[in-house]
């Protein structure tokens, strides 16, 4: 695995600060911080993911919790508890997706090449898995069995196509 390399890095950051001052003017500050349709949606990182699109959400609809692979993890658990205990959400989307970066990944292996460079194991997981279909089930699982999510009536699964565009629901 390893880690990527490029010779033609440049670094964008001045770029997106001088785009957020020529857009600032569609700042959100009407909007409550509650979420209008009281949904969560946790995510996968991938670039290629526009969650307000593919869900057809507008800014303030609802809360967007991403990481590598939409994987459940203690933050994730965290950030869903505050949504529902602070903010009011009552319903969560899991949204994997087709061509993950993270599938594939084996924890075992990751963990000793990081060992291996660093001279120390990390404290969290890759949580690499092999099928999103899987995963999506499992994280259903997770999140219903957490007592920091008490609203777990209302959660639904799905996988992202990347060449369609379309969300598959999963079982």
């Amino acid at each position: 695995m390893g880690v990527v390399a490029s010779d033609d890095f440049s670094p964008v950051t001045d770029d997106l600060v001088a785009r957020n001052r020529a857009t600032s003017a569609s700042a959100c500050s009407g909007l409550p911080a509650a979420p209008a349709l009281k949904v969560a949606v946790v995510a996968c990182m991938d670039a290629r993911m526009d969650i307000h699109e593919i869900l057809g959400l507008d800014n303030g609809d609802g809360h967007i919790i991403r990481n590598a692979g939409g994987i459940i993890t203690d933050d994730v658990i965290r950030s869903l508890c505050l949504s529902q205990r602070a903010l009011g959400t009552r319903e969560i989307i899991l949204l994997h997706h087709t061509k993950c970066g993270v599938c594939g990944v084996i924890e075992e292996e990751f963990r000793a090449e990081l060992e291996a460079e660093y001279g120390v194991v990390p404290e969290w997981s890759s949580g690499g898995f092999s099928d999103p279909y899987d995963d999506v089930r499992r994280s259903i699982e997770l999140l219903r069995a957490s007592p920091f999510v008490p609203h777990t009536d209302h959660v639904r699964g799905f996988v992202y196509d990347v060449d369609t565009g379309l969300i598959d629901p999963v079982d």
